[in-house]
């Protein structure tokens, strides 16, 4: 797996699941919130099998490197 989540798409994605779960705790939403897992754990790992699928990568591409 090579990584295709960038540095401020990882900060998102970890915002975007604790708020989420957070709400789901709470009893705000109900439980589809759980699914603030997923982007958690593409978040930790650096790998979006979505951006795969649709040729997307947030990574910057080194200088010196073709992509």
């Amino acid at each position: 797996m090579k990584s295709n989540v960038g540095g401020i798409d990882r900060i998102l994605r970890v915002v975007l699941g604790v708020a989420l779960i957070a709400l789901t705790l709470t009893g705000t939403i109900g439980l589809w919130g759980w699914i603030g897992v997923v982007p958690l754990l593409t978040a930790a790992v650096g790998f979006c099998p979505a951006y795969t699928l649709l040729g997307f990568s947030s990574c910057r591409v080194s200088p010196g490197k073709n992509a």
